[in-house]
């Protein structure tokens, strides 16, 4: 198996889990919104390869693609995005410390063996099968990352989990425009699966339901997918377009940049977080239906006025490719680039905005048609920050009212604390957490 190296994988602690990880890996198998430009100089994540986190898959097909499971941060947050994503939230059922310890320890173990492959384990035909079958008796990785984020009533239902909830961890509330289904909301542990082909996250989506039914049960999921674009001749990427026509993360942080990430992105000591916290994020989910026929019935010119866009390429006002950075101080009266235009209210790009960045991972999703006939498409918006509510909360304040209201409702989502990152084999998903009760 090739193994690409990940921004999210470095290594932790010095933990030597490189030579010995395949053996492993088979053993459990047989067993389980906008940024400031950058300088040249700034800091690089290992192994980005330019790539960014919204650029649009290129359609790599080695199924062997290994991203690795373990360092500091769980991946599929920095990641570059694959084809594929699906979002599944989840009741947890346990409900002691020694339960609780148990879904994590097995929750890991799975993981580290479906984001790396390995053969299926032969067993009596007169028993059920291991797995579900789906992808043959080898299990391909094919990019596929597992991460686990924990949701507000994980905590509030546990008396003895309270004193160690996440500071910024919140149950979603309906903002102005949202019309919230509350069999789409929410959850205990929500799953972010991301790989390849879809039917790799449907494989790993079973493989845990079948392993940890006496532990979770299914709230609610999403699935989305991104467009695959070939690199252009020169090896630059584009940013993916979303199901409005408009490329979507165009002025996204810049995900190889691990100082920037640091300050973004991840929860480090001395944030008035809890010890234990360190190295996790705060998640964003919000499934957001998008009104197409009446978008597509809106004029090209009122279009790009709302998002604040050209929509072919991507520029914006004033601009000539999708890289360029608009000139807000040049106008401050909004005469190019309307002062409620989406990306206007979402990035003002003045000094104390710097502080709402947040990192998108956003996918597009299609779940058929509506009772009334109507396209039932939209955006499966994922958002990570080290603080949920100047970030996302934040930045969704400012948008509130937006000319782009009259096209968009979000119907479902929720706030999730994403564990830090499992160091090293003996190691799993949440022991900083359960080491802090036991002391």
């Amino acid at each position: 198996m090739t193994d690409r190296r990940d921004p999210d994988r470095t290594a932790a602690s010095g933990c030597p889990f490189a030579s010995s990880r395949r053996q492993l890996l088979l053993g459990l198998g047989s067993a389980a919104g906008g940024a400031l430009a950058l300088s040249v100089g700034a800091a690089k994540a290992e192994g980005t390869d330019g790539h960014q986190v919204t650029d649009a898959p290129a359609g790599d097909s080695q199924q062997a693609q290994v991203v690795p499971f373990y360092g500091p941060h769980q991946a599929g947050i920095v990641t570059p995005r694959p084809e594929a994503g699906l979002i599944v939230s989840f009741t947890v059922v346990a409900q002691t410390r020694d339960e609780v310890e148990d879904l994590f320890r097995r929750l890991t173990e799975r993981a580290v063996f479906l984001t790396s492959g390995g053969k299926v384990p032969d067993v009596d035909p007169k028993l059920p099968p291991v797995e579900s079958g789906i992808l043959g008796p080898d299990i391909a990785a094919d990019a596929l990352t597992v991460t686990v984020g924990l949701g507000s009533s994980f905590f509030d239902d546990r008396d003895w989990l309270k004193p160690l909830k996440p500071k910024r961890l919140k149950t979603m509330v309906e903002f102005p425009n949202d019309a919230l289904d509350r069999d789409l909301c929410h959850g205990d542990l929500s799953i972010q699966f991301c790989a390849n082909r879809a039917d790799v996250n449907i494989h790993a989506l079973r493989d845990l339901m079948k392993n940890l039914s006496d532990h979770l049960v299914i709230r609610w999921m999403q699935a989305g997918d991104v467009p695959v674009i070939p690199p252009k001749p020169d090896g630059s990427s584009e940013s993916a377009r979303n199901f409005l026509g408009f490329r979507d993360g165009t002025a996204n942080p810049d995900a190889g940049d691990t100082a920037l990430m640091d300050r973004i992105v991840w929860v480090e000591a001395g944030k008035d977080e809890p010890e234990w916290a360190k190295g996790g994020s705060y998640q964003a989910v919000r499934i957001i239906r998008n009104f197409v026929e009446r978008w597509d019935r809106t004029p090209l010119q009122e279009q790009e006025t709302i998002f604040g866009r050209q929509k072919a390429s991507g520029a914006p006002f004033g601009g000539k490719v999708e890289s360029d950075l608009p000139d807000y101080a040049g106008d401050p009266d909004g005469r190019l680039t309307p002062l409620d235009s989406h990306i206007r209210l979402a990035n003002p790009r003045t000094a104390d905005t710097q502080a709402n960045l947040i990192l998108r991972r956003p996918f597009n999703y299609s779940n058929g048609v509506t009772k009334s006939g109507q396209l039932d498409q939209g955006l499966l918006f994922i958002a990570y920050q080290a603080d949920l509510d100047q970030g996302f909360i934040t930045v969704q304040n400012r948008l509130n009212g937006e000319p782009l209201e009259e096209y968009i409702k979000p119907v479902g989502g929720g706030y999730f604390y994403v564990l830090p990152g499992v160091c090293c084999p003996g190691d799993y998903l949440g022991k900083t957490m359960m080491e802090t009760l036991r002391a």
